[in-house]
């Protein structure tokens, strides 16, 4: 029997979306901060199976699923943990976990930041990309600090609107996010042990690529791709990345590409352009290009170095 594929809700305002999971209605029409511990779940209420947000959602949930185990110990704290969302993604999946019952849900609408740098500043966090299982999870610590935020934006929300309302919370956030930022870069020290066994498993995927000459019929690996091959997304995985070594995903193919690239040139007679096809180029321009910008020579020059 063919599988019932519905397609996800779209929600324009967070007062459809505060409707429709049988909240109440919002005290600011593009900024609401949900706190479980008020009465705001909406637990027996009929939720959409899948649904869109055009604003920015940030959860707090006190139990968590996916600690990152290696070995016999885990490696994640578990005073619950941050997840997050930017406008246009997809949340719920097939068992209905819609993550709107969290413990807090905080809801932005992008036009609450117009004006303010935040606005530019929050589409450079990874985080707002990464998937369910790639939570921030939090130490006591950690947690108290983001509740505290939490604590301290709720009474603002609910206090009388000023002309420093706004400004006031857009401080607020950013300091969330500030602190979000820096507690994910210590999730990637911390998960230092089996993130070097995640590089090292891309290191073996690009390297299967190239030998099994992929690359001549797919063309070259994609950051999407590898994302993909180690159940991670591309954010994620990139910024998990230049963490540990300091270059994102992109460089690191670049670095394989130039490997390979020396290898065939030093080893073969093929043309360049026979090269950058093999590499899965579509241009050789674009290849010698690349090589010159690694390198500091044109891959001709590279080979007359060996000869």
């Amino acid at each position: 029997m063919k599988k019932d594929v519905r397609a996800p809700q779209k929600f324009a305002s967070l007062s459809e979306a505060h409707g429709t999971f049988g909240l109440p209605q919002p005290k600011h029409p593009l900024i609401s901060l949900l706190n479980s511990k008020n009465g705001n779940r909406p637990e027996g209420h009929q939720q959409p199976h899948q649904h869109v947000l055009s604003f920015y959602k940030i959860s707090y949930k006190t139990r968590l699923d996916g600690r990152i185990k290696y070995g016999q110990s885990y490696y994640d704290f578990g005073e619950g943990g941050l997840l997050f969302a930017s406008p246009g993604q997809i949340i719920g999946n097939e068992d209905n976990d819609t993550h709107l019952c969290s413990d807090y849900t905080l809801l932005i609408h992008p036009d609450f930041l117009l004006g303010y740098p935040l606005m530019k500043k929050i589409k450079q966090y990874g985080f707002f990309s990464y998937a369910a299982n790639e939570t921030l999870h939090l130490s006591t610590q950690e947690k108290d600090t983001i509740l505290s935020i939490f604590s301290f934006m709720e009474n603002e929300l609910d206090s009388r609107t000023d002309d420093f309302s706004q400004d006031v919370i857009i401080s607020q956030l950013d300091l969330l996010f500030n602190y979000a930022n820096r507690f994910y870069k210590r999730q990637f020290i911390t998960r230092k042990a089996i993130n070097n066994d995640l590089l090292q498993r891309m290191e073996e995927i690009i390297e299967e690529y190239f030998d099994n000459e992929r690359s001549l019929s797919e063309g070259l690996p994609s950051v999407q791709f590898l994302a993909e091959q180690l159940n991670l997304t591309p954010s994620y995985l990139s910024d998990m990345l230049r963490n540990l070594t300091g270059q994102n995903a992109q460089q690191h193919i670049h670095a394989k590409l130039i490997e390979k690239a020396k290898e065939k040139l030093s080893t073969t007679r093929l043309s360049v352009s026979e090269v950058a096809y093999a590499l899965g180029f579509e241009h050789s321009q674009s290849f010698s290009k690349l090589f010159k910008t690694k390198t500091d020579l044109s891959p001709l020059e590279y080979r007359k170095s060996f000869n």
